[in-house]
């Protein structure tokens, strides 16, 4: 237990609104001691303010460990098989043919319900717009007619490289690609 006379952060406050909550919810006590509680709770400036109000709730008693906090909204939970297995199609789908219309249906279909599939689709889809208008857009030039070949084996490489990235849960992003789709 910290010295009365220190300093409380928020998420000492937010340790002991916790407590209050479960114990309100258990019935222990009315609204009306529910929320003078909460209100000592949310307005400590020390531990010394904290400790009467988790006394109160537990007496001498060791306080109890409360239920592992939820993950945050920011986080992102790991991707299940299936998920990496739709990223990774994502990816892979230009070498059968469909290097745009694979990830278009990928983002689509698996990137409403996982935000893993979605990120992997919509940087293959990127990839693949930038590749098609390469394609069209090189031959213009002598030097383009040169590059042309050796951007596609880049391509089919850097698919290859996306899918087992993908498969293995790893951040990948192309190299040299003209993000149109956010």
């Amino acid at each position: 237990m910290p010295p009365a006379h220190l300093r409380v952060t928020d998420q000492d406050r937010e340790h002991v609104v916790e407590h209050v909550q479960a114990a309100y919810a258990e019935g222990r006590f009315d609204k009306l001691e529910f929320d003078e509680r909460l209100e000592r709770a949310m307005t400590a400036r020390t531990h010394g303010d904290l400790m009467p109000i988790m006394s109160e709730l537990y007496g001498t008693r060791s306080v109890p460990r409360l239920a592992p906090p939820a993950p945050l909204a920011g986080k992102e939970t790991p991707p299940e098989s299936n998920e990496r297995l739709g990223a990774s199609a994502a990816h892979l789908l230009a070498l059968l043919g469909f290097p745009i219309i694979g990830p278009l249906i990928m983002l689509l279909t698996g990137g409403k319900t996982s935000p893993y599939i979605r990120r992997h689709a919509m940087e293959a889809l990127n990839f693949h717009l930038t590749v098609t208008g390469a394609t069209f857009l090189l031959p213009f030039t002598v030097i383009g007619i040169v590059l042309l070949p050796v951007i596609w084996v880049a391509a089919i490489v850097l698919s290859i490289v996306g899918g087992v990235a993908a498969l293995s849960e790893t951040a990948f992003r192309y190299p040299l690609t003209v993000r149109l789709i956010k």
